[in-house]
């Protein structure tokens, strides 16, 4: 039998409705787990087990009274400690920020608790969200459950490794440059990045974006069925929409796809990822696509303002803390803002431009195919007290021209497992679609996590 903790949330919900398990099983069971593995991983910030717990008897009561209050009634949930919930402080990965209790959950947050999750604790992040690492100067350093050595990724570090981990079914990510995509392809979940504006995001940015990170493609629908509902407080997101988020799987038969091998910068495609995307695609042409490949077309000038660009963005909000409190950053994440110091304004709008430049060419490159098969990550996971694949200040993007492009783009991408390397680390399969088009890259995920074979064990704490 499938453990509790490993038990997706469709399974917790129809065993709710069955009254073969009640949702404070679930969580007494999830949080023993967690126990057993949370001293070595590291991925919770702000764990309240005593109010999980008090919210697992009140969604209990619900279900015996056959009145749940929504569609996620009593599953367990983590949420990234920069999706604000109220009371908590959001230190945004960095000790520099003052901990001040949040008034009101952000629109993620406030949707799933209307839908009755559970709300065991916050997860960890990088200072600022901007490394691909569990490395933070406020959160101890997250591991990847998969061998404590390895990085998880980022900046969603801590809801990639939990869900690998078996921390409950659901978790809640965000991603401006690939942050739900890089740890769910390094910890080998599913992960969808939607369109700009499709999940309400308070404060709303360029390509930022809310995303379910979870182990099957499954319990990321039913996650979209409740993020996707509409919040005034996003002055940039899409018109509510009618989606059926459980539609079944697509079948690639007559799509044309395009295989994106060589982003056209940033870090090689190491050889067994290469092999792993090139293995997915045959099955998709084996199911009848029509694969085609599709060139690079991010340059590495492109890339290179793109870093400047966030350098510059980070430098203002850095260079107005206090000495003390910029002394507390990260000191790699701290070197990173200062090359933004002497910014010009004409440097800014070259930013800006560059901006639409990649928006531009995404789109371009990827009009002429139904979606987009690619590498998520070029190299796989890489030593957990790293902050970046190369650990280089100077070369810290190297490792997103794959991911990056889609926010500019505001294209919906996901992350499905499609292998492993030699030494176990987890291979990524991006799929990409037009914008708005969110449910046909879940529903081709879907299809695609039916064919891929059998999947690796989870990993146990030892």
């Amino acid at each position: 039998m499938t453990s509790i903790h490993d038990m997706t949330a469709g399974e917790l919900l129809a065993a709710y409705e069955a009254k073969k398990l009640s949702p404070v099983e679930a969580v007494d069971a999830v949080v023993a787990h967690i126990e057993k593995w949370e001293p070595k991983l590291k991925a919770l910030y702000a764990p309240d087990f005593e109010g999980a717990r008090k919210a697992a008897k009140e969604s209990e009561k619900r279900w015996q009274a056959g009145t749940p209050q929504g569609a996620l009634d009593g599953v367990p949930i983590t949420i990234k400690e920069n999706i604000a919930t109220r009371g908590v402080p959001v230190p945004v990965g960095t000790a520099a920020t003052e901990l001040v209790p949040a008034a009101a959950d952000a629109p993620a947050a406030a949707r799933v608790r209307e839908a009755g999750v559970v709300i065991l604790a916050k997860t960890t992040m990088p200072d600022y969200g901007m490394l691909s690492s569990g490395r933070s100067s406020f959160h101890p350093l997250t591991r990847n459950p998969w061998n404590l050595a390895w990085n998880p990724g980022g900046s969603s570090a801590g809801a990639g490794a939990a869900a690998a981990a078996g921390y409950g079914p659901l978790h809640l990510g965000t991603d401006i440059g690939g942050s739900v995509r890089l740890p769910a392809c390094w910890n080998g979940i599913f992960t969808l990045k939607p369109s700009l504006g499709r999940v309400p995001v308070d404060p709303p940015f360029f390509g930022r974006a809310v995303g379910p990170m979870t182990r099957t493609v499954a319990d990321s629908a039913l996650l979209m069925a409740e993020l996707a509902k509409p919040d005034w407080r996003d002055h940039m997101s899409l018109p509510p929409a009618t989606i059926d988020w459980s539609a079944g799987a697509l079948e690639p038969k007559g799509l044309k796809i395009g295989l994106y091998l060589d982003a056209g910068s940033g870090l090689p495609v190491e050889s067994e990822t290469k092999a792993a995307i090139e293995a997915a695609a045959k099955l998709f042409a084996d199911a009848g696509a029509h694969i085609e490949p599709l060139a690079g077309f991010l340059s590495p000038e492109m890339l290179r303002l793109q870093d400047f660009f966030w350098r510059v963005r980070s430098w203002v909000d850095f260079s107005a803390l206090s000495h003390a409190r910029q002394a507390s950053v990260l000191p790699f994440i701290a070197d990173w803002c200062r090359g933004g110091a002497d910014a010009s304004g004409a440097d800014v709008i070259r930013g800006v431009n560059n901006y639409m430049a990649i928006r531009a060419a995404a789109v371009k490159a990827t009009q002429p195919f139904d979606y987009v098969l690619s590498p998520v990550s070029p190299v796989p996971t890489y030593p957990a007290e790293w902050e970046t694949p190369t650990n280089d200040v100077k070369r810290p993007l190297e490792h997103i021209s794959f991911t990056m492009p889609f926010n500019m783009s505001e294209q919906p991408a996901a992350s499905i497992n499609c292998g492993y390397t030699k030494e176990g680390k987890p291979i990524g399969l991006q799929i990409a679609g037009h914008r708005f088009d969110d449910l046909g890259v879940m529903r081709l995920s879907r299809w695609f996590e039916s064919v891929r074979g059998p999947q690796r064990k989870w990993p146990e704490p030892s």
